[in-house]
């Protein structure tokens, strides 16, 4: 079975991380330059929690604070679901669905290792699914 390890083997194990005393809207600001809807907290190597999207909708914005002043500590969601690099595919995405989120960083013995999220999972499977419908069709097409 494909493992998470895959996955960050496609995409690459870039993390982008802040810290938990950083500002609301600086994180805010590094997510849309990025294009990513979520940022992994960290203190030094550690995990702290992640940031995303739906913190800034359900903690900052319904909430009326301040994302000037507000630190990602006071809404980032913590503790973090995490799997491991052995982890597979399916289990992340069982996962993610049964939890309803959509980044699940990925660590390791040494730590945070990389974040996959839920498209990343999505895409990865149409790939394998994809490779599986190219050889049913050389087998059924091909060979006569």
């Amino acid at each position: 079975m494909a493992t998470v390890r895959e996955i960050l083997g496609k995409k690459g194990s870039e993390i982008i991380s802040v810290p938990p005393s950083e500002t609301v809207v600086k994180a805010a600001q590094l997510m849309n330059e990025r294009g990513i809807g979520g940022l992994v907290v960290t203190e030094g190597k550690r995990l702290a929690g992640i940031f995303t999207e739906r913190d800034i909708l359900r903690r900052v914005v319904a909430q009326r604070r301040d994302p000037a002043v507000t630190k990602v500590a006071d809404v980032m969601t913590s503790p973090v679901t995490a799997c491991a690099p052995e982890t597979t595919v399916e289990e992340c995405a069982a996962m993610m669905t049964a939890k309803r989120i959509r980044h699940l960083p990925v660590v390791g013995e040494k730590g945070l290792v990389g974040v996959i999220t839920i498209g990343d999972v999505l895409a990865f499977q149409v790939s394998e699914q994809q490779a599986t419908i190219d050889y049913m069709h050389h087998f059924m097409f091909d060979l006569r």
